[in-house]
C-alpha cells in the first residue's frame, strides 16, 4: 500500500488535479484509499449504487456496456492516470457502465461524501469533471462510430454474399425449371406435330377436294398456332417479365376471335359456347396477350369439361373497371388444386399441359395493372373473373 506523499506525487501529475494547489492536491491525497484487483475481477456494475470515484495508479480497465448479455459493448479501455466512476456520483444516478480489470490493477478511490467534500471546497475541480465527461463522450464517439463503421462493413459484405447468393440461387432454378418446362413441352409439342403431320398427308391424298383442302388446312393452321401458344408461354416465362403492346381493341372482335380459335376443339366435345359482350367501347390493351389469357381459360375449361357442357363469356363495364367472366359447367376443383394452380409447372389436368397457362393468365392480367379472382366447386364448375382498368 502507498503512502498519503506517494498518493499526493500521484496525483499531482494528473491533469484532473493540474488547476489545484499543492495544499488542495495534499488534501485530498489523506482521503485517498487504496486497493487492487485482479485480472478479469469486477469493480462494479452497471445500474448499481454510485459509492466511489477511482483513479488508476497501474494496470488496465475495461468499460463495458450490457455486460451481462452476449451482445456487451466493449466502449474504452483505461490505463494508469485515468478517472472513472465520477459520472455517477456527479449527476447521483445509478451506474452507466460495468468496469472490470482487464489486467491486475492498483486504483485509489474516493467515497461519495469524501468526493462531495472536495467539490465543495475545490469548484475547479467541476471545470476538470467537465473536461473530463467531454473528452469521454468524445472518446465513447469515436469507439461508437468505428464500430459502426466496422459493423456496417461486416453487414455489406454479408449482404453482397447473400445477394451473389440468392441470384445463383435463383439462376441455377430457373435452368431447372427451364429444362423441366423443355421436357414438357417436347412431350406436349409431339401431338400437335403428329397431327400437323397427318393433315399434310391428307392435303397430299385428297389435293383434288378442295373442301377437304380447306377443312384440313384449317386443322394445320389451328395446330400451328397451338405450337405458337407453346411457345409464347416459353418466352414470357424465360423473360420473367410480360412486355405489353397496347392497342385500341374491340372487345366485341377479341370475344370473336377466341370463338373462332376454339371452336372447333368445343364443337368436338359438344361444349356449348355462350358469350355476352355487354361493353363495346373500343379498350385499351394488348389484344393478343389478352386473347392468350382467354385461349388459357378457355382450354382449362375445355380440359374440366371432358363432353358436353357449356362455357360462359361474360364482358361488361362495373363503374371504371372491365370485367371478364369466364364460367364452365365442369368438374371443379378442390381447394387443396386451386391454391396450387398460380404455381409454375403445376397441372392437375389428365390432358397434359405446360403446367404455365394460369400463370401467364395472371402475370398478363397483373400487367394490365388488374387483378383475378378463381371461384370453384367440385361437380359443379369454375369461374374466373377478370378486372382490368377501363383505358379508352
Amino acid at each position: 500500500m502507498g503512502t498519503t506523499q506517494d498518493y499526493f506525487d500521484f496525483l499531482r501529475n494528473i491533469y484532473f488535479f493540474r488547476d489545484l494547489s499543492d495544499e488542495a492536491v495534499k488534501e485530498i491525497a489523506t482521503m485517498c484509499t487504496e486497493e487492487e484487483f485482479g485480472p478479469g475481477e469486477v469493480i462494479f456494475l452497471e445500474n448499481a449504487r454510485a459509492e466511489k470515484f477511482y483513479v488508476v495508479m497501474s494496470g488496465q480497465v475495461e468499460v463495458w456496456k450490457d455486460y451481462q448479455r452476449d451482445d456487451a459493448d466493449l466502449l474504452a479501455v483505461h490505463g494508469k492516470g485515468h478517472l472513472f466512476g465520477e459520472m455517477a456520483l456527479v449527476d447521483d444516478l445509478p451506474r452507466s457502465a460495468t468496469v472490470k480489470a482487464r489486467t491486475q490493477v492498483r486504483v485509489v478511490y474516493l467515497a461519495r461524501n469524501e468526493f462531495a467534500q472536495v467539490l465543495e471546497k475545490n469548484p475547479r475541480i467541476a471545470i476538470s469533471i467537465v473536461r473530463s465527461l467531454s473528452a469521454m463522450v468524445r472518446t465513447s464517439n469515436e469507439s461508437f462510430v468505428e464500430d459502426l463503421r466496422r459493423r456496417n462493413a461486416k453487414l455489406e459484405e454479408a449482404y453482397a454474399e447473400l445477394k451473389a447468393a440468392q441470384n445463383e440461387l435463383l439462376r441455377a432454378e430457373r435452368f431447372s425449371n427451364l429444362g423441366k418446362f423443355s421436357s414438357m413441352i417436347l412431350h406436349d409439342i409431339r401431338n400437335p406435330i403428329s397431327i400437323l403431320k397427318g393433315y399434310g398427308e391428307m392435303i397430299s391424298m385428297h389435293h383434288t377436294d378442295a373442301e377437304r383442302v380447306s377443312k384440313y388446312a384449317r386443322s394445320v393452321v389451328r395446330e400451328a398456332e397451338r405450337i405458337n401458344h407453346f411457345a409464347g408461354e416459353l418466352l414470357d416465362y424465360s423473360r420473367g417479365e410480360i412486355r405489353l403492346n397496347m392497342n385500341i381493341v374491340s372487345l366485341d372482335n377479341l370475344i370473336e376471335n377466341l370463338r373462332t380459335y376454339i371452336g372447333d376443339s368445343f364443337a368436338s366435345r359438344e361444349i356449348t359456347i355462350e358469350s355476352d359482350v355487354r361493353y363495346r367501347e373500343p379498350t385499351i390493351l394488348d389484344e393478343e396477350r389478352m386473347l392468350r389469357v382467354l385461349i388459357n381459360l378457355a382450354d382449362n375449361a375445355r380440359k374440366a369439361m371432358r363432353r358436353s357442357g357449356v362455357l360462359s363469356i361474360i364482358v361488361e363495364r362495373r363503374g371504371d373497371i372491365v370485367v371478364f367472366e369466364i364460367s364452365d359447367t365442369g368438374e371443379g376443383m378442390s381447394d387443396a388444386v386451386r391454391e396450387r394452380i398460380f404455381e409454375p409447372f403445376y397441372s392437375s389436368a389428365k390432358d397434359g399441359g405446360t403446367g404455365l397457362g394460369m400463370l401467364v393468365v395472371k402475370n398478363i392480367v397483373e400487367a394490365h395493372d388488374g387483378d383475378l379472382d378463381v371461384e370453384s366447386t367440385v361437380g359443379v364448375g369454375t369461374k374466373v373473373t377478370i378486372r382490368l382498368p377501363v383505358r379508352s
